[in-house]
């Protein structure tokens, strides 16, 4: 691993192969397999296990398990989206799933077993018992256990932590690499790849509450759409319905596993309410759930629900969720007594950074991969445990087809060392607290006209305050970048009439078949946003 040191704020410029932005689970499965066909650069704007997938509590989903298919795990993923998955990408992601799970075994990475099987489990939207765990519920401190040390081990890979990609570098309409800036020193390098890769995770971190650690604010789609790509599904938040009910940030996670072994959902007043929404109740999809929380907490004027383990034995528990449990004890709950408070908290976009079923985004030599990319696998609402999985199958994906790229030829080499920076925006660091709290009060689970309409402008407000540098502090070009998305996000939920899974809109509750489509949102030459449709792939 390297760090940044110098304080020299000349730019240097390094020649690699591929360059991977984003040290996750598709970042860092991506640079491996990119590094089959020479250097990979990976940065990462922290340490390089700060990352969602370091957070992830849930497993894996996998048809790998007994009695299940690559087929009914494509349905129960077909039947959470709402309508929007793209067929296709689902039957990539459950058909090549399980290789890839295998392969990711190989590197070291271990699954909880009995009696020399997997212990397969169910969670929420799931016909079939088939979400791999390690060590009970650490599966994502494991798979980036297992990924930073094949990483550090490989002699074609090198980190670079605390440094953040500023913009992308493009000479004649091709993406020839990044502006990066570290963030401890300042120091700034210019990399040069025949290849760039974008894995920098999700947009949690542009909401008040959220189980994301606060490097994911939408950092990789804001460089993307200011090159050119296009966005597409960004209306789609989840929020994930038992995050503990407290103060911290990320907000602690109570998975999802836990409900699906038994653990009920109860109001203020210790009503059990879901199968009020739904037949599944606790095992009802997340947008479903927390939907449904949101309004007990709306009708009772309560600041959480409470989740009850005690249906759950004892053992069963300190087996299967030691790290829950001591998440737990720590803050000094007893979840044997007593139901724990939790509410729902920004945990997944569907939406990201449009690409075909290779990560390609449409800009040549970019690509993207994991939760800032939308191949349309998760259509209007992820199901459970599939985002790991895709950060496996779609980062494997974006690693091969970028290894087909040709060498960069001489003169776009020698022109990347030359030329001027372009500026990019920056705006005060303060204005990222205000994007939190706008994001979560308006556009978050429940939304309307008035309120969406309202944050528009307020982000239009904060806009006016941006101020452009080819050099920004990294702090102020993050809270740029936080404004853009937030307001594609806003924009794309106000321009999508109607409720469909994570969207979920008081003036419009039906799901309308006119807009059985997905939103794209890219910039017009003026730095407009400009909105277009398109249809649901079927196979």
């Amino acid at each position: 691993m390297a760090n940044c040191a110098s304080r020299d704020l000349s730019v240097a410029v390094t020649r690699v192969r591929c360059l991977v932005i984003g040290s996750g689970a598709a970042g860092l499965w991506a640079a491996l397999h990119a590094a089959n066909d020479g250097t990979v650069l990976v940065i990462t704007k922290d340490r390089v296990t700060e990352s969602s997938t370091n957070y992830a509590q849930g497993g894996i989903a996998t048809s790998a398990c007994p009695e299940d298919s690559p087929d009914l795990h494509a349905q129960d993923t077909l039947a959470a989206g709402a309508g929007l998955c793209d067929e296709p990408a689902v039957a990539i992601l459950t058909h090549e799933g399980p290789q890839r799970v295998m392969e990711l075994v190989s590197y070291g990475a271990q699954f909880d077993q009995v009696n020399g099987q997997w212990l397969c489990r169910r969670e929420a939207a799931h016909t079939r018992s088939r979400i791999i765990h390690a060590m009970g519920d650490a599966t994502g401190a494991e798979v980036q256990r297992a990924l930073t040390e094949a990483v550090r081990n490989h002699p074609e890979v090198t980190v670079r932590e605390f440094t953040q990609a500023l913009r992308l570098v493009l000479v004649n309409g091709e993406v020839i690499g990044a502006d990066t800036i570290c963030t401890a020193t300042g120091e700034r390098i210019r990399i040069v790849a025949d290849a760039t890769i974008l894995a920098t995770g999700g947009v949690g971190a542009l909401y008040k509450v959220t189980t994301n650690p606060l490097v994911a604010n939408g950092d990789g789609m804001a460089i993307a759409l200011r090159a050119g790509a296009t966005l597409e599904d960004m209306e789609f938040v989840q929020f994930h319905p038992t995050a503990l009910a407290c103060d911290e940030t990320p907000a602690p996670l109570l998975t999802e596993a836990l409900r699906g072994e038994g653990a009920i959902l109860l109001n203020t007043h210790g009503e059990r309410f879901l199968d009020r929404y739904h037949p599944m109740a606790e095992l009802a999809p997340r947008d479903v759930v927390s939907r449904a929380e949101f309004l007990e907490m709306e009708r009772l004027g309560a600041e959480w629900c409470l989740l009850d383990l005690r249906p759950i034995p004892e053992e069963q528990i300190r087996a299967n969720f030691p790290h829950v449990l001591q998440m737990l004890t720590d803050r000094g709950f007893n979840p044997f007594e007593s139901p724990v408070p939790v509410r729902p908290a920004a945990h997944f976009v569907m939406g990201g950074i449009a690409t075909d079923l290779d990560g390609w985004t449409g800009l040549r030599r970019l690509y993207a991969a994991g939760e800032c990319a939308c191949t349309g696998v998760h259509g209007a609402n992820r199901l459970a445990s599939n985002s790991l999985l895709e950060g496996l199958v779609f980062g494997y994906r974006a690693a091969r087809a970028a290894r087909r790229e040709a060498l960069l030829p001489l003169d776009a080499v020698e022109a990347a060392g030359s030329m001027e920076p372009p500026a990019v925006p920056a705006l005060p660091s303060d204005v990222a607290d205000q994007v939190r709290e706008l994001m979560w009060k308006r556009v978050g689970i429940v939304r309307n006209s008035d309120g969406l309409s309202a944050v528009v402008d307020e982000l239009a407000h904060l806009w006016q305050r941006t101020e452009w540098s080819p050099w920004p502090a990294a702090q102020e070009a993050e809270a740029a970048n936080m404004v853009e998305v937030a307001s594609v996000i806003t924009r794309a939920a106000l321009a999508r009439e109607e409720s469909r899974g994570a969207q979920y809109r008081t003036d419009f509750p039906e799901t309308k078949d006119e807009w059985h489509c997905h939103l794209r949102i890219r910039k017009a030459p003026d730095g407009s946003l400009e909105f277009s449709r398109r249809p649901v792939a079927r196979r």
